[in-house]
């Protein structure tokens, strides 16, 4: 005691007191901030999402916008777990180059994973990701690798299932449909994929077109594909991505031969926009055909995503919501998010992100798609695309135009894709 009455604090006591203050004045600043707490203070986590922009082919430039946007939302609510979002983009150039490029830089900058990205090389991008133990996140699903990958997880069943869901599509209105599709090593495949879904129907197979997926005007390519389309309910359907408008544009410049042949195509060749600017009711598109993998741009469950893209994209004209690839990397950001939490207190690495997958981690895409899960049982086991696991597409058609669903509820080509690669 001292003279006073009052007690001597030890000098242990004294230490531990000043050095529970500054931990208490650490919190309060916000250096060391409590894990999962608004500008948390567990270390940053780096991804990155790739597309081709630019180009003379198609060009996927809202892919990588939307990776910002939702990479400036997720870290005004603490980031991922606690983790800032850190997301890099790169221009994949529609070239194997390119995309081995974005590969090696994704290493070198210490990416935990791809994600949200298009490209068409696969056999490119793959092997470099699969080198450095990084996975690779939702897709846009045009290569074979995506869907072999140990490494890859898609969300979609890629361009098969869209193909195979197309020919489902048209199996009962058309007569005869001549299919326009790239020349490309991936459009190869294309035209056996859209005459399986078109056996459901016990329709004769497609007459196969193939395209420069990169010309300027398509008028030798349309007249062919409208003469081979047959007498009476016949259907043109085309596939090109981003050429697909000039493909139609030429299509609907020909002169009138007094058939009525119904046009169709694939989310991703043809979206909302192009169905506005081509003329909306009135122009080429209205009473199309379109087959894509979610519910259609006006479904209210899309409205987190519009939010986000209200809020955070700041007027970049580089976004539709109505575009597949905006909305796959929406979903695909939704899978990391989900797999970041899932390893909990334990560092986050591109080796337990993947292991957290691999295990079975269930994710909700509130209604997008199927709830996914890449365990083993959960795979379609389709030959050359044995990772699907969401082999689900929408049918809709343009009515006013408008993109509206034809049917409600999913699709499910899985048995089709079977039949189409054991053929």
């Amino acid at each position: 005691m001292t003279g006073n009455g009052r007690r001597r604090l030890s000098t242990s006591v004294k230490t531990t007191a000043l050095a529970l203050a500054a931990a208490t004045a650490t919190l309060l600043t916000g250096c060391g901030a409590l894990p999962g707490a608004t500008g948390g203070s567990r270390e940053p986590l780096t991804v990155m999402t790739w597309a081709p922009e630019g180009t003379k082919a198609t060009n996927m430039p809202g892919m990588p916008a939307m990776a910002e946007a939702y990479g400036r939302w997720v870290n005004t609510r603490g980031g991922i777990d606690g983790h800032e979002l850190r997301v890099l983009t790169c221009n994949e150039g529609n070239s194997a180059s390119g995309a081995a490029t974005c590969a090696r830089r994704a290493v070198k900058e210490g990416a935990a994973a791809v994600v949200g990205s298009y490209s068409q090389h696969g056999r490119t991008f793959m092997a470099i990701l699969e080198a450095a133990n990084i996975p690779y996140i939702g897709g846009y699903g045009l290569s074979d690798e995506e869907f072999s990958s140990h490494l890859s997880y898609p969300v979609n069943g890629g361009q098969v299932a869209l193909l195979a869901g197309n020919g489902m599509q048209l199996a009962n209105s058309c007569e005869q449909v001549s299919l326009v599709r790239p020349d490309t090593v991936a459009g190869d495949s294309l035209a056996n994929l859209l005459n399986s879904g078109l056996a459901q129907g016990s329709r004769r197979q497609a007459i196969d077109i193939p395209a420069r997926e990169d010309a300027g005007e398509y008028t030798a390519v349309a007249s062919r594909s409208r003469t081979r389309a047959g007498e009476e309910r016949g259907c043109v359907t085309a596939a090109l991505g981003e050429r697909t408008a000039h493909f139609f544009d030429s299509f609907r410049r020909l002169p009138s031969d007094g058939r009525d042949i119904r046009v169709s195509s694939v989310l991703g060749s043809v979206d909302q926009l192009l169905v506005d600017r081509t003329g909306g009711a009135s122009g080429p598109f209205e009473g199309a055909y379109i087959t894509g993998w979610y519910p259609d741009a006006g479904d209210p469950r899309w409205a987190p995503m519009k939010q986000v893209i209200k809020e955070h994209a700041f007027g970049d004209n580089r976004i539709d919501p109505a575009d597949a690839g905006v909305q796959t990397t929406w979903i695909a950001y939704t899978v990391l998010q989900e797999a970041v939490e899932a390893v909990d207190d334990e560092e986050v690495t591109p080796g337990r992100i993947a292991l957290t997958l691999d295990r079975g981690l269930r994710v909700n895409t509130g209604g997008l798609t199927p709830d996914l899960s890449w365990r083993y049982e959960d795979m379609l086991g389709t030959p050359g695309f044995p990772r699907i696991v969401n082999p689900e597409v929408t049918f809709q058609v343009v009515r006013k135009g408008r993109l509206v669903a034809q049917k409600s509820g999913f699709v499910d080509v899985g048995r089709t894709l079977l039949d189409a690669r054991s053929s």
